[in-house]
């Protein structure tokens, strides 16, 4: 799949677009937004080689690989630990100011269960992505996870691959250790020549949801890591992660320029889009959009899943809006709505939402997954 050599410089006019989707919905001032400033010429995305067919993968070597392999594993290494296991030794803790007895887990649609559960051909790469902060990526990349891995059992982890001080390892992971992605780049050689003992290697780096349903690859604090990131780093820790884990969900950064989040969409199967009901996160979900159908990635963006996430009991007139907005832009849209459990932006338990949110999230984690 190939991609431009270059930025447009003819890009669309979205502004005027935006402002006709948004005039049904409110008035709107006499001065229109701000378009966001195109890109520089001369940059270039990586190119997306096509799915390799389904073979066995080559066995490790004792010296890391000159450059990373293409192959992906189609499921798990043997023998590594179920979410199951570590769910058992997990301690139980039961929702705050809710009496135990009450604490009664709807149960799940089979349908929905049965879409969650279905055997990969391989593993997996799902990207969550939207260029403006505060959209509910990190909320998104660990509910979704914690869906998953619920459903499925084992097999999943959440990768926070933002440059700049991601806080995916802090909301979601258990305390086992401080180590991040940069012990891990520190270590690579050794991990990657680890061969049949790999999934133990790795989950030395890695840490645990509280519920052990999925394990997390935290980012780290120092910003200057971005510079380590580069992307043949990125496809090296890609592959040992395909090798281990049947489905990766990563938490992307904002900056569209950079090396590693390029890298990381061309080599995705699927992109959330996540975004709130606000016109300002809305509109940048939409310009990425425009971005990455102009650089030769028009194949992702229809078959893309827009999350929307509902940060307030009352999402407003534009939920209906954005959702009518997305389904014609992207594959598919989602809607979860509000929960008290994670307004304070604190350590996100799956066990903690109400019924309600949880279906919403194994429902939308089925609809991430849908055709893969």
């Amino acid at each position: 799949m190939g991609s431009p050599d270059r930025w447009s410089g003819d890009r669309p006019e979205s502004g005027s677009r935006w402002r006709s989707l948004l005039g049904r919905s409110r008035t709107r001032g006499t001065q229109a937004p701000p378009t966001p400033s195109p890109p520089p010429e001369h940059t270039q995305y990586p190119r997306r080689n096509p799915p390799p067919p389904h073979q066995a993968p080559p066995p490790y070597q004792s010296q890391p690989p000159a450059a990373p392999p293409a192959q992906r594993r189609s499921a798990p290494v043997e023998n590594y630990p179920s979410a199951e296991s570590r769910r058992q030794s997990a301690p139980s803790q039961p929702r705050r100011g809710v009496p135990p007895q009450q604490l009664r887990p709807a149960a799940p649609d089979p349908q929905i269960m049965e879409r969650l559960r279905r055997p990969l051909s391989r593993s997996k790469v799902v990207a969550f992505i939207n260029p403006k902060g505060g959209v509910h990526k990190t909320t998104a990349t660990v509910l979704t996870a914690a869906a998953l891995g619920t459903a499925r059992g084992s097999g999943v982890i959440a990768w926070d691959d933002n440059e700049l001080r991601g806080t995916l390892g802090l909301r979601a992971g258990t305390a086992r250790h401080a180590r991040t992605i940069r012990h891990l780049v520190e270590h690579l050689p050794q991990v990657e020549a680890a061969g049949v003992h790999l999934p133990e290697h790795l989950d030395e780096f890695l840490r645990h949801s509280s519920d052990g349903s999925f394990d997390v690859l935290a980012g780290d604090e120092d910003p200057k890591l971005q510079r380590h990131l580069d992307p043949s780093t990125v496809l090296r820790v890609l592959d040992i992660l395909t090798r281990t884990h049947n489905i990766i969900c990563i938490d992307t950064g904002n900056n569209v320029e950079s090396p590693n989040w390029r890298t990381v969409v061309s080599s995705v199967d699927r992109l959330v889009v996540t975004t709130v009901p606000r016109e300002d996160a809305a509109f940048a979900a939409d310009w990425m959009l425009d971005l990455l159908e102009e650089n030769g990635y028009g194949h992702l963006v229809s078959e893309a899943v827009t999350l929307l996430s509902c940060p307030t009991p009352n999402p407003g007139p534009l939920l209906n809006d954005f959702t009518r907005h997305f389904k014609s832009r992207t594959g598919s849209v989602a809607v979860v709505p509000y929960d008290p459990a994670l307004e304070p932006g604190a350590k996100i338990e799956f066990s903690a939402l109400r019924d309600a949110t949880r279906v919403a999230w194994m429902s939308a984690a089925a609809t991430i997954l849908e055709g893969l």
